[in-house]
């Protein structure tokens, strides 16, 4: 069984190759004025296309260890770093109507 030979290396792929070239020549030099005119907004223009390319195998689907919003709050409080936000927190609930008092409070 014989391999198809790819589109580029055939002898239409070669002729698009150097039409594309040759368009692409004349274009820049009967435009470069406007093209010159447009980079910075180009340059600025790839720097999201880019980060959407270059994210695409990382698995943002979610974070392990934090299962809920709650989970976080909790690994926050037992830190102990921040007692400011821990009573902020408490706060919050006691204003919302929510005032369970949670499992990991320190008196």
């Amino acid at each position: 069984m014989t391999k198809k030979p790819s589109f580029w290396t055939t002898s239409q792929g070669v002729a698009s190759v150097f039409l594309i070239g040759a368009v692409s020549y004349f274009l820049l030099m009967e435009h470069r004025a406007h093209l010159f005119y447009f980079l910075p907004f180009l340059i600025l223009l790839l720097c999201p296309v880019m980060h959407i390319f270059m994210h695409k195998g990382h698995g943002h689907g979610g974070h392990e260890g934090n299962e809920s919003e709650e989970g976080a709050i909790r690994q926050h409080l037992n830190s102990g770093e921040n007692e400011a936000y821990r009573r902020g927190i408490e706060e919050g609930r006691r204003q919302s109507g929510n005032d369970k008092p949670s499992a990991d409070r320190r008196q």
